[in-house]
């Protein structure tokens, strides 16, 4: 019986994950989005080095990735996500993220996430309407600190770097076998009308006003460092 009804649980939140959020939702993700970045700039001697914000390609946040569950454990999240262009910072789209894994498990947590792409492969990974961290996309922990000596090392062999917030504090976070989709009913509800990722996240779609302070903590963060 506890069984069955862990089942019921798990299908029925895997159909309202796929429900459109309405829009005072999603204004409330692009609030919690901008106060992780603007929590970011507070920190600069733990936030993420000057030469990873330079190459930064796209920026995705994630606030409050749920992890556990009763018999089946696993990861939920929605975030949104913006790409640098060539006139600034593009208007801004919704992803999951998603992982699991079997066994017992009862409890749950949430970690704030950002994940940021450094070259044009972490981009495109973006632009796929789904894909693997550390699978489809190579992914490490993000190095911290304005100037961290750890920060040559993704040039290497990463797409993404990965950061979470715990208690004020960033760090970065092994999210290897989480996945990372498009969430086009959420997309399509914020817009009104649909618009292909790639349309959006290369800056051929006007930003709506409830995302443009969200936008400015980007671009206050993510600027071109001399």
């Amino acid at each position: 019986m506890k069984k069955m009804l862990a089942l019921f649980c798990l299908a029925g939140a895997s159909l309202s994950a796929f429900a459109a959020s309405d829009q005072a939702t999603l204004n409330d993700r692009l609030e919690k989005s901008r106060l992780i970045i603007d929590e970011l700039a507070k920190t600069p001697d733990r936030g993420i080095p000057d030469n990873i914000i330079k190459q930064a390609t796209c920026v995705a946040v994630v606030p409050s990735l749920k992890k556990g569950a009763f018999i089946v454990g696993g990861q939920y999240g929605q975030g949104v996500v913006t790409c640098r262009t060539g006139h600034g910072w593009s208007a801004p789209a919704f992803i999951r993220m998603a992982g699991g894994s079997f066994g017992f498990q009862i409890g749950g947590q949430g970690t704030d996430l950002v994940l940021v792409a450094v070259n044009d492969h972490g981009m495109q990974d973006l632009l796929k309407s789904k894909f693997k961290i550390g699978g489809d996309a190579a992914a490490s922990a993000g190095p911290v600190g304005r100037n961290s000596q750890a920060a040559t090392d993704w040039k290497l062999n990463s797409e993404l770097l990965t950061y979470s917030r715990s208690k004020g504090l960033f760090a970065g976070i092994d999210l290897d076998g989480t996945s990372v989709s498009q969430n086009n009913e959420d997309t399509d509800a914020f817009y009104g009308t649909p618009h292909p990722f790639e349309q959006i996240l290369k800056g051929n779609v006007p930003a709506p006003p409830p995302s443009l302070p969200f936008l400015r903590a980007i671009r206050n963060y993510f600027h071109d460092v001399q």
